[in-house]
């Protein structure tokens, strides 16, 4: 019985003892079992991205962004240090037409209304055609527009043509100084911003923008070293209005692009829709009267200078019904163009507002379920 209990006593104290020397081991750093915590991140109320109101899940449904990633990039400049904080069941969005942020770098997650921006694209073009054919019918309007506005484009026409053409054109106000022969500096120096453009475009998966620069390159090394001379100026005498109304309508259609530049972000886009409607509506207007009436055709003098029809005809051959004609048709096919190009802006507007409202229906249904658990 004695024994019993001195050996009880004695286990009693050894046990002691062995809690004391692991109590200590603790308090001293003895490396005990590994503990993990979520790293500490600001959560803030509204998307750090597009400063939408925050969505429960993990990516905003306004602009897509992740919120992880976003604050990321605000706080350090870069989203690799929330790569360990992204859940790994992020949920991989299916709507349809919409593309997950992460995995396209669609220059749409720029634009934090879609709704609104439809709007813009239905009535951008229409609205600024519509001024510019008002300013255009009155007497003084249509003469500030033409100083203003037409003048600037036509001489660009000339200069543009001129210098796919291998010469070192200047633009002014109400002339283009050409030289007599292809110069090399400014033909060089063309060469070098396609072929920057087409290098970034292909870098960035800009298949549209890469093909085009191609194309301009091929313009630019045939109107240079495949048209005799002579051909050269019979074409920067109608690159005037003709490259004229090409560069115009090229203005109307950057409406729908560039959402990640200054175009959208600083407005600028609205003003070269107007320079270019306004432009265009002046200078295709002249044409078309000209088919009712070849005595509205710009034939004579200015400032002891020929005027472009003048030039065409007395000096390179044209008919006046010949030039009318080539003038018109090449402003049908710019605004067929222009068609095609609304069609598609408005179109790919439309699909974007289709996918925000399919991904937010999509996330409020998730929402729900999960709270019906």
């Amino acid at each position: 019985m004695l024994c019993g209990k001195a050996a009880a006593a004695a286990a009693a104290r050894l046990g002691g003892a062995a809690t004391t020397v692991i109590q200590s081991r603790v308090l001293s750093g003895f490396p005990t079992a590994p503990r993990y915590s979520q790293p500490a991140t600001h959560v803030t109320d509204s998307c750090p991205w597009c400063s939408a109101p925050r969505d429960p899940g993990p990516t905003c449904p306004r602009c897509g962004a992740i919120y992880a990633k976003a604050e990321a990039i605000k706080a350090h400049g870069r989203a690799a240090s929330a790569a360990n904080e992204m859940p790994a069941d992020v949920e991989t969005v299916d709507a349809a037409g919409f593309v997950p942020a992460d995995e396209h770098d669609d220059e749409w997650r720029a634009v934090s209304d879609p709704a609104y921006e439809l709007k813009c694209c239905i009535a951008a073009i229409p609205v600024m055609l519509l001024i510019a054919m008002l300013f255009h019918a009155s007497g003084l309007g249509a003469s500030l527009q033409r100083i203003f506005l037409t003048m600037p484009v036509h001489e660009l026409g000339h200069a543009v043509t001129a210098w796919f053409c291998g010469f070192s054109a200047i633009p002014t106000l109400w002339k283009t100084l050409i030289p007599e022969e292809r110069g090399f500096v400014v033909p060089l120096a063309l060469f070098a911003g396609l072929a920057f453009m087409i290098v970034r475009a292909h870098a960035t998966s800009q298949a549209a923008l890469m093909y085009a620069g191609i194309a301009l390159v091929l313009l630019q090394l045939i109107g240079t070293f495949g048209i005799k001379h002579e051909t050269t100026q019979v074409l920067i005498a109608f690159g005037g209005d003709g490259a004229g109304m090409i560069i115009a309508t090229l203005l109307m259609g950057s409406f729908f692009f560039g959402k990640r530049t200054q175009l959208y972000k600083g407005s600028v886009r609205w003003g070269l829709v107007a320079i270019g409607a306004a432009s265009f509506v002046d200078i295709f207007a002249t044409w078309v009267s000209a088919r009712k009436d070849d005595q509205n055709v710009p034939y004579g003098t200015t400032g002891d200078m020929a005027s472009d029809a003048m030039l065409l005809v007395d000096n390179h051959g044209w008919s006046m019904s010949l030039l009318i004609s080539r003038y018109f048709w090449l402003g049908v096919c710019c605004l067929l163009a222009l068609a095609l190009v609304y069609a598609w802006g408005v179109w790919r507007a439309h699909a974007e507002v289709e996918s925000r409202e399919a991904l937010q229906k999509k996330r409020e249904w998730e929402r729900r379920r999960q709270e019906a658990r």
